[in-house]
């Protein structure tokens, strides 16, 4: 599985932005997905993950409410909608696929793309 996180950029606070990540191979819209950040000088944590069939959700306290994760399996694509960004948002953002459950931990996903970065000005 191959996987390529985009949509970051540069917003103020308050504002929203959603990004993107695009899903390659045969089986890629079987596994469990997730949203993972990791700011400067911070270890990799946990944001959001999503079921298979997208049917089930589990966020991060610190965005409950404010992101929203998804699916399209049929364009083998994962979204991350972020609304009212602050500026303890600030990251580079990795999606991740897991072949078991809807994990909150980095070691759980066996699959990583490229981070895409969110700079959120306050």
């Amino acid at each position: 599985v191959q996987l390529q996180a985009f949509g970051g950029g540069l917003v103020q606070a308050g504002g929203s932005l959603r990004l993107s990540c695009a899903a390659s191979g045969r089986t890629a819209v079987s596994y469990a997905m997730g949203w993972f950040r990791q700011a400067p000088g911070n270890e990799r944590e946990f944001v959001a993950s999503i079921s298979w069939a997208g049917g089930r959700t589990y966020y991060a306290d610190s965005v409950k409410g404010r992101f929203a994760i998804s699916r399209d399996n049929a364009k083998s694509t994962l979204y991350l909608q972020m609304n009212s960004l602050k500026f303890e948002d600030t990251a580079v953002y990795y999606c991740a696929a897991s072949a078991g459950t809807m994990a909150t931990v980095t070691h759980e996903y066996e699959y990583w793309g490229r981070g895409t970065l969110v700079t959120v000005s306050s």
